[in-house]
């Protein structure tokens, strides 16, 4: 399995993963031209896109999925809640409104609750043989029942949105500060790795920070604050990148 971030961050947000037979996107943001040039640079076309899977519905998740399907005829894979606010979708013949675990070939692919502000908000367990790659960003925390269920995966993409500190001293109204530091959120640095020192195993090769907000964190100090509380909790791990706004990750095989 290949997986590269195409893009990542409040202004847009896509990711391919090329299995033996499959070719899927996690999310649609950014806009068309931006995800058809980056997955040229991996030669792939768009017509080649057999699932697109969404995490919720907020625009920097979808907001090129309307051009997209304009030429392309991927299934779709959502939670139904997600209708109310893509009625775009309502006459697409290619629905998937899944709420457990799907085998397809040579992939299975397990949709999780997160903890968003946008209607039936998920992440994605994607499992092709031994490898596994575990797919959360836009959520405010992660109910410990899944700790078993994503733990010990070969490869997470995975939030951390801000430093509470930068947050809390921004621009932003208070409003928004508080909507992004609650459970309904986005997970910060020290969230994240907490989150990822309870996750991590053996099996794991490689962990790739996403969603950072431009106003609120910068990838150094993700990074730097990410791998300190993986230390204090004990873990050493150092196979971390951080995915950025307008720059594809490199394929990481996992």
């Amino acid at each position: 399995m290949l997986v590269s971030v195409l893009a990542s961050g409040s202004e847009g947000n896509s990711t391919l993963i090329q299995t033996k037979h499959k070719k899927i996107l996690i999310d649609l943001g950014m806009n068309n031209k931006y995800i058809t040039e980056k997955l040229a640079e991996l030669n792939v076309k768009p017509s080649e896109i057999d699932y697109v899977l969404v995490t919720h519905t907020h625009s920097d998740h979808t907001g090129a999925m309307k051009t997209f399907l304009k030429n392309n005829h991927p299934y779709i894979f959502l939670d139904e809640k997600m209708m109310v606010d893509l009625s775009f979708l309502n006459d697409y013949d290619k629905l998937c409104f899944d709420g457990d675990k799907m085998c397809f070939d040579d992939v299975t692919i397990e949709p999780f609750k997160t903890s968003h502000d946008a209607p039936g908000s998920r992440g994605y367990i994607i499992e092709e043989g031994s490898s596994s790659f575990v797919y959360i960003t836009d959520t405010g925390y992660i109910n410990y029942k899944l700790f078993d269920k994503l733990s010990n995966r070969s490869l997470y993409v995975f939030e951390s949105n801000h430093d509470p500190e930068m947050l809390m001293h921004s621009r932003y109204p208070a409003w928004l500060r508080s909507r992004i530091a609650s459970d309904m959120g986005h997970l910060s640095n020290d969230q994240a790795g907490f989150y990822l020192s309870k996750l991590i195993g053996p099996n794991t090769k490689e962990v790739v920070l996403a969603h950072l907000s431009k106003e609120n964190n910068n990838p150094d100090l993700a990074l730097n604050r990410v791998s300190e509380c993986l230390k204090e909790n004990n873990v050493e791990f150092k196979s971390i990148i951080v995915a950025k706004q307008k720059e594809r990750v490199d394929c990481i095989e996992v």
